[in-house]
């Protein structure tokens, strides 16, 4: 693996995480989110205050081209072995394999925090993003009828897992 592709966020990457990040709010229904973010809510979304849940730029050759993160799942203690992983990558640098690296990273990272349990919360329209967690040995373990409505109408989710240790 090579970890020099993954770095923590910092604050001057905002600008670029937020343009990935927004591209996928106005096309797309990867995020519920409707309108695009400002940089302060962009903040609130890949800095956390447990240092347990960080959130990483992914690089190719300096150029960020995506960025993955672990969050908490849920605020209650029987859930600190559960996380949540989200993956955004720049639109043109989908289908080249960063998904997966980012994956791979991520899970040993957790894995180093005693994560025992990963979920991804993905729209059921999103194909690429289903294939790719499959692909990585996730499985189903949900699906949320019309919980999201974007584009005027309703969307479902689909929740994947993988038991990591």
């Amino acid at each position: 693996m090579n970890y020099d592709m993954f770095r923590e966020v910092q604050e001057s990457d905002l600008p670029e995480v937020l343009k990935i990040y927004n591209y996928y709010v106005q096309n797309s229904t990867a995020t519920f989110s409707i309108k695009p973010l400002s940089i302060d809510e962009m903040r609130d979304l890949v800095f956390f205050d447990n240092s347990k849940y960080t959130t990483f730029i992914i690089q190719d050759n300096g150029t960020i081209c995506g960025y993955v993160l672990l969050a908490q799942y849920k605020k209650r203690e029987a859930y600190d072995g559960t996380a949540e992983v989200t993956i955004y990558l720049r639109h043109d640098f989908t289908g080249k394999g960063f998904g997966s690296l980012a994956i791979q990273f991520i899970e040993e990272f957790a894995g180093r925090r005693n994560i025992h349990a990963l979920v991804a919360i993905i729209c059921s329209e999103n194909g690429q993003s289903i294939r790719l967690f499959e692909k990585n040995g996730y499985t189903q373990c949900a699906h949320y009828k019309e919980v999201g409505r974007k584009f005027d109408r309703y969307l479902d989710v689909v929740c994947y897992q993988k038991i990591i240790h």
